[in-house]
């Protein structure tokens, strides 16, 4: 243990001492003061078990105190010697020892701290010996001590030495109760700037305030609520991820229904794909301009910026921010009034003490480099507002040129090079990944426990909730590409929970709350002045927006111009007559910055930030102006499929008639689209309320008439139907060929759901290859436990290959110990797992780091061996043992891989990757029973030095993979290997 962590420790357990003997109401006799902790409870608390749980809890409060302490002590120790250290932790322990904290005494300084230690200073010795620095650093640590004494002893129940039972049951949780409050509690550094005696009371001050006021966040709000309740942000908080943003944020057209993924994209992926984690980003640069859309998060991120600023928690990349002042602006509420001066920063979030600031205290914070000024909103202000913002900035930046700075701002209101003069680095907030998602669900749900009454269930009832809500996500496409923002995410996980788990049936609900959420209420909530000044009401907004939709789809477009867009809606807004606004590029522009779903994909453009959103909103539109027949016009073009289902549930009765029968004309009329219409019309049964008897016999055969599923298209066609297919599937495969009770199983895993497990479940009993083959893959799109438990644990699975592709299923694969061909497709460092799976003969894994081979001991059958990817091989030797091995395949990334392994008789076939023309191929006469060899490079490279492997006496067989060998004549290689076939491949 270091000195610092030592120091923290012992002052921690002085502090927790004091506190129990208050609590205990000890009178501080002098034998008392020589009793460690257990001593003192001993004799105040009466019985082994009582004694237990008290010395317990109070060991959890000195591990609280340990934990805020240690960094504090590492950064202020490391100018000291270890005598002097010594020197300040004696005499700070010995001042605690010897002041009167009794609760008497902490009740006539009005439970205060700093009266306190002002009562205590006047009233023992301090220590003597010490210089300037240790003087300075005791008198910081003994506040420091005290301050926390005082949050502890507030936050103990009264003790009641006849009723020890109940108190002790109440205080289980003391420990983390404790340490709650003190983490809460800003960070104490001796950075705070000189120059006057109070700066550094009135930096704890503001930053308490500070870590107290903005950890809050909206986070449950009940239908009929007009205000949310509100939860810690510092327990909601989810990090998302961000990458460099040059401007230009196009999205791919689809065309397809969008197919239920499998489960391996809710695993965390081992490396980041489409960006880093936000606040990486955020630790390269000084000056950052953060865009995002509506609700993804960009005020949510720089809350969480200041509160742990405050606290001084930052960790890895933004370690160096911890003993940063933040500075917190909320630009809206500037709107119409001059941009804040340095004094008036501090207003929007501690305006209640800025009356006792020192004078230039702000000013000395951004000069020394010490602020982190963190400016929300540059879209919530007007837009002639929003050039006097990059004018303020740059001022600020050209007086106190080293503050570090993040901005943000919706697309439309700033470029990516709105401020790259003032050097600052632009980043864009992405949307939440299948495992960004799932973790934003989780911490969603801790967070609500705090409201305790407030939530419309009991609180132990909220796994479920979770689970069941991950469930729906996971087995819905639509639902998870819907919440890929904290908004909407957020707005999902309140509906879940306010209507008992129950989701609404089809997505045009969820479709209809998310757009009315992102066009109008959530700014209506936050008076945010940008949209306060138009004159449109949500139903304004919405009509002119649909009109947009149709206009883009109607044209096969997901972006216009922004010029060509202002006709429209000005040619809409003069049918409008309510309306005194006629300005089409003002309108829009307001559509654009507030309404929250357009976006700018690129300059001078604008598109739907969604697909889904202008599919709604283009089907709502044909069914208000009645354009059903253009519709079954076009019912073949794949482009068209969402906004036809949608149109279906905007229509009203006869237009569900005309819709849907004319896509049933056109199939019995048109061979070349049958399937592809039949398909659409049973898609379409998702959004419609109901329909006529002769329709519904229609569609029924439309359906028989796609069954069985026999191609491998049939399946994702057939899935994108949805659940209510699932009721025409056959209970048993038996009556079915083998190539199409396959597809059948393909078919009901990709629609998912506890139906489709349901089914899966009966399909189990079929033991013909293609089907088990099938049930096996289908493991892929279900819970890893809960698909073993009911569908894997019944299959035959000896000689069947079973191919994993996340790390749930290989902690659920160890029940099936019968497996004996195993697959695992992503990178595990960990083999221990596999010892539980004795059975196995062949075994192919992905490696990335160190991984160690010595739990394979176990697995005296393997015949095959196959380790794929990069890594640093550890206890190779370990091949020695497998007796059976006869095919085995090694990364070679490491140089030392093979220097522990012994003669290798038995492998015939090897394979080595990586190789590189540096490699030593030397390191292979180990293997001398190989008689086909495969060398693995890289595209383009050079082969190695091939004229070692004459040292195989038993070679017949060479492959060579990418490898560059233009330049290697034949008679070359039968002069080095002479009776060698080699391929190039």
């Amino acid at each position: 243990m270091s000195a610092e962590a030592a120091a923290a420790l012992r002052l921690g357990t002085t502090v927790a001492k004091a506190a129990a003997q208050m609590w205990l109401g000890g009178r501080r006799r002098e034998q008392e003061r020589q009793l460690d902790m257990a001593g003192l409870i001993r004799l105040r608390v009466s019985g082994l078990r009582f004694q237990r749980g008290v010395h317990r809890q109070f060991e959890e409060i000195a591990d609280a105190v340990y934990d805020r302490l240690a960094p504090y002590l590492e950064r202020e120790f490391r100018g000291l010697d270890d005598g002097a250290r010594q020197a300040v932790l004696d005499g700070v322990c010995d001042t605690f020892e010897a002041a009167d904290l009794s609760d008497e005494a902490v009740l006539a300084a009005d439970v205060n701290p700093a009266e306190i230690v002002r009562r205590i200073t006047g009233t023992v010795r301090p220590p003597v010996g010490l210089g300037e620095a240790e003087s300075r650093l005791y008198e910081l640590l003994f506040t420091e001590c005290v301050e926390y004494y005082v949050r502890i002893v507030r936050g103990l129940p009264v003790f009641e030495e006849r009723a020890l039972t109940e108190l002790l049951a109440r205080t289980t949780s003391l420990g983390t109760e404790i340490a709650r409050i003190l983490e809460r509690l800003p960070d104490r550094s001796l950075f705070a700037p000189e120059g006057t005696d109070r700066d550094g009371d009135f930096r704890r001050r503001y930053l308490e305030l500070v870590s107290t006021t903005l950890d809050e966040t909206e986070l449950y709000r009940r239908t009929s609520d007009r205000a949310g309740a509100r939860v810690r942000l510092s327990v909601a908080y989810v990090s998302l991820r961000a990458t460099g943003d040059d401007g230009n944020r196009r999205r791919p057209a689809r065309s397809l229904p969008m197919l239920r993924p499998d489960m391996s994209d809710w695993e965390e992926p081992g490396t980041e794909s489409a960006g880093m984690r936000v606040e990486a980003a955020l630790g390269g640069a000084t000056r950052v301009l953060v865009r995002g859309e509506a609700g993804s998060g960009k005020t949510t991120l720089l809350r969480w910026l200041a509160i742990t600023a405050a606290r001084g928690a930052f960790t890895g990349e933004l370690a160096d921010w911890n003993g940063l002042t933040p500075v917190f602006v909320k630009l809206r509420e500037y709107s119409g009034r001059e941009l804040p001066k340095p004094e008036a920063m501090l207003d929007s979030v501690a305006g209640q003490i800025t009356g006792v600031m020192p004078k230039a205290w702000v000013e000395r914070q951004l000069a020394d480099g010490k602020a982190l000024l963190l400016i929300d909103g540059v879209d919530e202000l007007l837009d002639g507002e929003r050039r006097g913002v990059r004018d303020w900035l740059r001022g600020l930046l050209a007086a106190y040129g080293s503050v570090r700075v993040v901005v943000t701002s919706r697309p439309a209101a700033a470029r990516a090079d709105w401020l790259r003069r003032e050097r600052f680095t632009a980043l864009h907030l992405d949307r939440m990944t299948p495992p960004d998602l799932a973790a934003f669900v989780r911490q969603w749900h801790q967070a609500v426990r705090e409201l305790d009454d407030d939530l419309p269930c009991a609180t132990d009832e909220l796994p479920h909730y979770e689970q069941s809500l991950l469930t729906s996500l996971k087995d819905r496409p639509h639902l998870q590409s819907l919440a890929g923002t904290p908004l909407l995410a957020a707005m999902l996980c309140a509906m879940h929970l306010d209507r008992g788990s129950r989701l609404p049936r089809d997505r045009m609900e969820l479709y209809r709350d998310a757009l009315h959420t992102l066009v109008h209420e959530r700014d209506a909530d936050r008076n945010v002045p940008s949209a306060v000044d138009g004159r449109l009401s949500l139903n304004d907004k919405l009509v002119l927006l649909r009109d947009l939709a149709w206009r883009l789809s109607d044209n096969n477009r997901s972006e216009i111009g922004l010029e060509q867009a202002a006709v429209h809606v000005g040619r809409k807004l003069r049918g409008m007559r309510h309306l005194d606004e006629q300005d089409g590029t003002r309108v829009l522009q307001q559509l654009r910055d507030r309404a929250g779903i357009l976006r700018a994909p690129a300059e001078g453009r604008v598109d739907f930030v969604h697909r889904t959103f202008q599919e709604y909103l283009a089907a709502e539109e044909a069914a208000e102006e009645d354009r059903v027949g253009n519709l079954v016009e076009r019912a073949h073009l794949d482009l068209w499929r969402e906004t036809i289902i949608m149109t279906a549930g905007h229509a009203n009765r006869p237009q569900r008639e005309e819709l849907l029968g004319g896509i049933l004309d056109r199939a019995s009329a048109e061979p070349r689209y049958a399937r592809k219409l039949r398909l659409l019309a049973a898609a379409c049964q998702e959004t419609v309320p109901e329909v006529s008897e002769e329709l519904g016999g229609r569609l029924e055969e439309a359906v028989s008439a796609l069954l069985p599923p026999r191609r491998k298209t049939d399946p994702p066609a057939l899935a994108a139907v949805g659940p209510s297919l699932l009721r025409k599937l056959p209970r048993s495969l038996e009556e079915l060929t083998p190539k199409a009770a396959a597809q059948t199983v393909r078919t009901v895993a990709m629609i998912g759901g506890e139906a489709a497990l349901g089914l899966l479940e009966g399909y189990a009993a079929d033991r013909r290859k293609e089907v088990v083959d099938a049930l096996i893959e289908a493991w892929g799109y279900f819970d890893a436990e809960a698909y073993v438990d009911r569908v894997m644990s019944g299959l035959p699975l000896d000689g069947y290959r079973v191919v994993l592709t996340h790390l749930a299923q290989l902690r659920a694969a160890v029940r099936l110990r019968s497996l004996t061909v195993l697959w695992v497709q992503f990178p595990v460092r960990d083999l221990s797992v596999l010892t539980d799976l004795p059975a196995l003969q062949e075994l192919v894994f992905w490696v990335r780091g160190k991984v160690d081979l010595s739990p394979l001991r176990w697995h005296v059958g393997l015949t095959h061996l196959q380790v794929v990817g990069e890594a640093a091989l550890q206890h190779v030797e370990v091949l020695a043992e497998l007796f059976e091995l006869r095919l085995l395949q090694l990364p070679l990334s490491h140089p030392d891989t093979f220097k522990d392994l012994p003669t290798l008789p038995r492998p015939t076939t090897l394979g080595v990757s990586r190789v590189t023309s540096e490699t030593p191929l030397d390191l292979l006469k180990r293997f001398i029973g190989v008689e086909d060899l495969h060398l693995f490079g890289s595209p383009n490279s050079a082969q190695p030095d091939l004229a070692s492997l004459s040292a195989l006496p038993r070679l017949a067989k060479l492959h060579l993979l990418y490898f560059d060998v233009s330049r290697l004549s034949q008679q070359h290689l039968e002069s080095l290997l002479p009776g060698v076939q080699v391929t190039i491949h």
